[in-house]
C-alpha cells in the first residue's frame, strides 16, 4: 500500500471539502440574499406600476372631462372629418354619439369625438404626459412578474453551482491522484532500495529520471550504495589479505625451517662420497640446490606478501614518477614501443616507494603480455577526488577465469609466476587511499586503472605506518 500517496489525497480532501462547503453556503447565502432584493424590487415596481395606471386613469378621465366641458362651451374649435380616417371612421360607425381617447404616436394628445349631421367633430387637446409611456411601464413589470414567477431562481443556480463545484472538484481529486502517485512513486522506489540496502544488498540502484529534490534524494543514494560497495569491497578484499598474509607467514616459516637442514645434509652427504661417485652426487646435489633456492624465491616473496610495509604518505607528482618508471624499463625491454598521454593532474598524496612498486609491476606484467614488437600506453588523469594512472598494453588480453580471480594470491597465469605481483599492488594502493581496478583497453588487450587520492591543500605527512 502506497501510504504517501493516500495521506496526500487525504490531505487533499480534508484541505477543500471545508473551504468548498463555506463556499457553497456563502454562495447560497448570497443568491437567496439576491432573490429576495429582486423580489424585493419587483414588488415594487408592480405597485409603482399599480399606482401609474390609477393615477393615469384618474387623470385621463380627468382630461377627458375637462375637454368635453370646454368643447360644449365653445371653448374649443373642432375638427370636422367629412371622409374620416380609419379611427373617426370606426367611431361614426359605432353607435356611440360621443367618445373621448388618447391620440398622438406617443399618446401626449386627447380627443374627444361627437357625430354631428354632416360628421364627426374632432375635439383636441394636448396632454401634460405621455400616457403611452406610463402603459409600457406598466407593461414591462407585468411582463418581468411573470418571467419571475414562470422561472424561480431559488433553486436553478443552487443546483447549478453545486453541480459546477463538485464536478471542479471531482476533476482536481483525479489529478491529484495521478501527480500523488507520480511524486510518492520515486519516494516508494527509494524506500525500498534503502531496505535492500539495509539487508545487505548494495548492488541495487535506483532509476531517477527527474531532476528535483526527489531525483537528487535518488542520486545520492545510488552515489552512497556504489560508494558503500566500494569500502565493503575494499575492506573485504583487506580481510581475505589478513588470513592469506597469516597463511602465508605459517608456510614461510615450516618451509624455511625444512630447507636448512636440508642444504646442510645434502652438502655434508658430497663432501663424504669418493671421488668415483663425486661426478654424480654433484649433479644430484646441483638439482637439490636448485630447487632449494627456488624455495627460498618463492618464501621470499610470501614474506614479502605478507609483511605490512611502512606507509610514509607524501605529495607526488604522478607524470612525473610514470615517466621515470617507463624510461627505468624501456632498456630491459627495448623490443617494446612505450608511449605517454600525460594530463594536467594535480598531486597525490601516496608512499613513493608503494606507488612505484605498483607501476613497475604493471609495467612489466604489461612488457612480459606483448612480447616483442608490441605497444604499451600510459595514462594520467584526474577528476575532484581522485587522480588516475592507466597502463594499457597490445597483448593477447585477460580470459574471463584470470578476470574472475584477477587479485588473488596465490594464482597466478605466467609461467615463472608466484601469483602475488597484482594482489601486492593493489595492496599497496588501498594502504595509500586508493585501489586498482580493470578497464577496457584502448590497444586491444588489457588494462588497469589506479586511483590515488588527491592531495588537499592544507595536506600534511602521516607518520609511518609498519
Amino acid at each position: 500500500m502506497n501510504r504517501l500517496r493516500n495521506r496526500l489525497i487525504f490531505v487533499f480532501v480534508a484541505a477543500t471539502l471545508i473551504p468548498l462547503a463555506v463556499t457553497i453556503w456563502v454562495t447560497t447565502s448570497l443568491i437567496q440574499m439576491g432573490q429576495g432584493l429582486r423580489e424585493t424590487s419587483i414588488s415594487t415596481a408592480l405597485s409603482v406600476g399599480e399606482q401609474l395606471r390609477v393615477s393615469s386613469d384618474a387623470y385621463f378621465h380627468s382630461a377627458c372631462d375637462d375637454l368635453e366641458r370646454r368643447a360644449q362651451a365653445g371653448e374649443v374649435e373642432p375638427a370636422r372629418h367629412a371622409a374620416p380616417d380609419d379611427a373617426v371612421k370606426a367611431f361614426a360607425e359605432s353607435g356611440e354619439s360621443s367618445r373621448c381617447s388618447v391620440a398622438g404616436d406617443q399618446g401626449n394628445r386627447i380627443e374627444y369625438l361627437v357625430k354631428h349631421a354632416d360628421g364627426v367633430w374632432v375635439y383636441s387637446s394636448p396632454l401634460a404626459i405621455s400616457l403611452k409611456r406610463v402603459g409600457d411601464t406598466r407593461r414591462n413589470a407585468s411582463l418581468l412578474d411573470q418571467m419571475w414567477s414562470e422561472y424561480d431562481l431559488r433553486h436553478g443556480p443552487e443546483v447549478t453551482l453545486v453541480l459546477l463545484s463538485a464536478a471542479f472538484w471531482i476533476a482536481s481529486l483525479a489529478l491529484l491522484v495521478y501527480f500523488a502517485h507520480r511524486i510518492s512513486q520515486p519516494i516508494q522506489r527509494l524506500t525500498a532500495g534503502l531496505a535492500q540496502v539495509a539487508s545487505g544488498d548494495l548492488t541495487v540502484r535506483v532509476a531517477a529520471g527527474r531532476d528535483d529534490e526527489v531525483g537528487r534524494a535518488i542520486k545520492t543514494f545510488n552515489d552512497m550504495a556504489a560508494r558503500l560497495k566500494e569500502s565493503t569491497d575494499r575492506l573485504l578484499y583487506l580481510r581475505q589479505l589478513e588470513s592469506w598474509q597469516t597463511l602465508a607467514r605459517k608456510t614461510a616459516h615450516e618451509v624455511k625451517n625444512s630447507l636448512t637442514p636440508i642444504r646442510l645434509t645434502v652438502e655434508e652427504m658430497l663432501s663424504r662420497y669418493d671421488e668415483a661417485d663425486r661426478v654424480f652426487m654433484e649433479q644430484a646435489t646441483q638439482i637439490v640446490v636448485d630447487e632449494i633456492e627456488t624455495l627460498e624465491r618463492r618464501i621470499r616473496a610470501f614474506s614479502q606478501f605478507a609483511t605490512e610495509p611502512p606507509v610514509s604518505p607524501t605529495a607526488l607528482n604522478v607524470n612525473s614518477l610514470l615517466q621515470e618508471r617507463i624510461a627505468l624499463l624501456k632498456s630491459a625491454h627495448p623490443e617494446v614501443a612505450y608511449e605517454c598521454r600525460l594530463g594536467t593532474v594535480p598531486e597525490v598524496v601516496a608512499d613513493a616507494d608503494l606507488v612505484k612498486g605498483i607501476l613497475t609491476n604493471l609495467l612489466e606484467n604489461a612488457a612480459d603480455a606483448v612480447g616483442g614488437g608490441g605497444r604499451i600506453l600510459g595514462i594520467t588523469s584526474a577528476d575532484q577526488e581522485k587522480v588516475a594512472i592507466e597502463v594499457h598494453d597490445s597483448g593477447p588480453g585477460l580470459s574471463e577465469q584470470a578476470i574472475a580471480s584477477l587479485f588473488q594470491p596465490t594464482i597466478s597465469f605466467k609461467k615463472r609466476g608466484m601469483g602475488l605481483g597484482l594482489s601486492i599492488a593493489r595492496k599497496s594502493a588501498l594502504l595509500s587511499g586508493g585501489d586498482i581496478v580493470l578497464v577496457k583497453g584502448e590497444l586491444g588487450g588489457a588494462a588497469f586503472r589506479v586511483l590515488l587520492p588527491v592531495a588537499t591543500n592544507g595536506y600534511q605527512a602521516r607518520p609511518d605506518r609498519g
